[in-house]
């Protein structure tokens, strides 16, 4: 359930993009604002919403919802861990005596030179 959900907030991630870079922006006609009449209309009402609006809209709203979803699955989903799981363990205790380890050989007197 938790993949499915994963899965669907993604696509909807991508297409909430994607409808949002399709759209035109508000200042787009802002250029023909400055040389002709058509300034009253750029702050004025806005007209019928576009088909793109209400598939934002909708996407958003999607988008809301799963992540809701997934924020809340995710509070109720038990996590393991291997913190918790090595914590559980009796700890691995090592003798206190010195290892026999090769000491160093000591090194040898400097030899005089070969007499000739």
């Amino acid at each position: 359930m938790y993949l499915a959900l994963a899965i669907v907030h993604l696509i909807m991630c991508f297409v909430l993009i994607l409808i949002v870079l399709l759209q035109t922006g508000k200042g787009a006609q802002m250029g023909s604002a400055f040389g002709g009449g058509a300034s009253q209309t750029i702050f004025g009402t806005r007209g019928a919403t576009t088909f793109l609006g209400k598939l934002t809209t909708v996407a958003a709203i999607i988008f809301m919802l799963t992540s809701l979803s997934l924020a809340i699955l995710s509070s109720r989903r038990s996590a393991s861990s291997i913190v918790k799981e090595e914590a559980g363990r009796a700890p691995v205790t090592q003798s206190a005596a010195p290892s026999a380890e090769k000491q160093p050989a000591p090194l040898a007197a400097p030899s005089s030179p070969p007499r000739r």
